[in-house]
């Protein structure tokens, strides 16, 4: 019987969903973060539940042979990393894994057609989107980092291997800024204080910068010389922007923007199209990435001319977009009104007029779309975490499309919604995973399911 405090010796044979590791002692599940499968290790338990524990790492007895150094030294503390202690090739066949894992027992497919994942070929500095929570400790320095994972405990780190070098730079030009103009920072127990978040993106092909202030309130102090100072320093600076969020909320951006410098947005390429990115755009933070993910896409969508394609949760039309020349007609579907106005002026920006976009929910669109006689030979859905709902998954299958794209960054919502489709008459054709997001948890999967005749 396992005990809190008590420590014992446990080999790690599997992996979670979160990256930790788990091994089995006297028939009870124990989770360990930042092990590796294959170690043996000395483990001092932190916690007990009925049918499962948690402990901690107080000695290696036994490395896996996967187990490297990590490169970060907050690496176990801030909530980003998962696998920096592996190698990339081993974190690869984890996430493939976990996605063959997911089809066999969560969708009781046998045998699933999974093909090899395609991993990044970059594993540092892909992201080109970073959000720097703000504060104060209890002596009052300030703090700029990544909240630790499950808390808003704010870990300094202005170095982050995952993001481009020149993000440090902007952070160190915005800290002198703060302290020089002694910049209040927001306080969630008080409600009190002015910054709340640092955002930056980047345009990946184009360089370009973008500085977004989170602050509670609508103006900034000092704000010329701020802009100045990245102006000089940074090259590529495109756009100071602030974000008002006012609300005691863990949502991180509000509703409003204020331009205070450029154009309010940046621009970058995907797929041989532009594509305009303000503060509150959707955009793929790894686009390489992303350009192998829509390139997958389009071919298990084996589009024609003849071919309406039905976009269902389009974002800003990114991927939609990269398919509307081959096909008739485009229509997407998204819930949030920015993200359609993005997408309508992307379409417009890269001179694509057969293309549509109404914002609504997906369930409720699809069905006024069914209802109005639409026939799509071909829908595309990349829905949250959350998946598709099984009214929506109906009215798709009515719709009578030959092919079913699929794209997911859940496995399990995956697996349980394409064993659903199966069973309403379409075939699990092809699914492969890819890895959007190296060094991190989390797993993208492209799935073909084909009418079946």
């Amino acid at each position: 019987m396992l005990t809190k405090n008590q420590n014992i010796t446990l080999k790690i044979d599997g992996m979670t969903a979160e990256g930790n590791g788990v091994g089995h002692f006297d028939g009870v599940a124990v989770f360990v973060p930042g092990s590796a499968i294959g170690d043996e290790l000395e483990i001092h338990i932190v916690k007990v539940k009925k049918n499962y524990a948690f402990g901690k790492i107080l000695n290696i007895i036994e490395p896996s042979k996967d187990r490297i150094s990590s490169d970060c030294e907050v690496s176990m503390k801030c909530g980003g990393c998962a696998y920096r202690h592996i190698s990339y090739e081993a974190e690869s066949q984890i996430k493939k894994q976990r996605v063959e894992d997911a089809f066999t027992r969560i969708g009781h497919f046998e045998n699933p057609p999974l093909l090899d994942i395609v991993s990044s070929k970059e594993t540092d500095h892909y992201r080109n989107k970073a959000q720097f929570p703000i504060g104060r400790d209890k002596d009052g320095n300030l703090e700029i980092g990544f909240y630790a994972l499950s808390s808003h405990r704010i870990i300094p780190c202005k170095s982050c291997a995952l993001q481009p070098e020149i993000f440090s730079d902007i952070l160190n030009i915005v800290e002198k800024w703060i302290e020089k103009n002694k910049v209040s920072t927001y306080s969630e127990e008080t409600k009190n204080g002015l910054l709340r978040h640092i955002y930056i993106r980047r345009g990946h092909y184009s360089k370009e910068l973008m500085l977004c202030l989170v602050i509670n309130g609508k103006t900034i102090p000092a704000e010329n010389e701020l802009i100045e100072e990245l102006k000089g320093k940074i090259e590529s600076f495109k756009t100071l922007v602030i974000n008002v969020n006012t609300k005691d909320t863990n949502v991180i951006t509000g509703e409003e923007c204020i331009t205070l410098f450029g154009e309010g947005y940046i621009t970058d390429t995907l797929c041989g199209l532009t594509f305009r990115i303000s503060p509150l755009s959707f955009y793929q933070v790894n686009p390489p990435q992303a350009e192998r993910l829509y390139t997958l896409g389009k071919e298990y969508a084996e589009l024609s001319k003849d071919d309406i394609l039905l976009d269902l949760y389009c974002g800003t039309g990114t991927i939609g977009l990269t398919m509307a020349s081959e096909v008739k007609k485009l229509v997407g579907v998204e819930i949030i009104p920015e993200a359609i106005e993005d997408a309508k002026k992307n379409a417009k920006l890269n001179g694509i007029d057969n293309a549509e976009f109404i914002c609504g929910d997906a369930t409720k669109a699809a069905e006024t779309l069914k209802e109005q006689g639409l026939s799509p030979s071909v829908v595309l859905v990349d829905p949250p975490r959350k998946g598709l709902t099984p009214e929506l998954i109906q009215t798709i299958v009515d719709m009578n499309p030959r092919r079913l794209v699929y794209i997911s960054c859940d496995p399990a919502t995956l697996a349980r919604d394409a064993a659903l489709i199966q069973s309403l008459g379409y075939a699990l054709n092809r699914a492969t995973p890819l890895d959007m997001f190296p060094r991190t948890a989390h797993v993208e999967s492209v799935v073909l399911l084909t009418k079946v005749q």
